[in-house]
């Protein structure tokens, strides 16, 4: 089992930044990627940052490309997503996820970014 806790959340106006943060515990062997779906009011979830466990290559979503930053700290099981020049459509729950092998997506319990123009 892997039990995930995001930290980092808040409200901000426009132009702002916040940093999330999502730090893992228990299983770790077998990881191959975290990072971050969003879901704003009436949306479905949507993938926004990974991040591959061992080669630390990152993918985004290309509405973030150039203001999100994704990153790990292996030591600390740690993976935050700083967030640059956001907009109030970047405003949603954000969701860290864990991909383990043979296991569906570990989720956390998500946090509220809030961002006002």
């Amino acid at each position: 089992q892997v039990q995930l806790v995001e930290s980092g959340g808040g409200s901000v106006q426009a132009g702002g930044s916040l940093r999330l943060s999502c730090a893992a515990s228990g299983r770790t062997d077998g990881r191959n990627a975290m990072g971050w779906f969003r879901q704003a009011p009436g949306k479905e979830r949507e993938f926004v940052a990974t991040i591959r466990w061992g080669s630390g290559s990152t993918y985004y979503i290309d509405s973030v490309k150039g203001r999100f930053t994704i990153s790990k700290d292996n030591a600390k099981n740690t993976v935050f997503l700083q967030m640059n020049s956001l907009k109030p459509e970047d405003t949603a729950v954000y969701y860290c996820y864990a991909d383990f092998d043979a296991s569906p997506y570990y989720w956390g319990q998500g946090t509220q970014v809030t961002v006002s123009s």
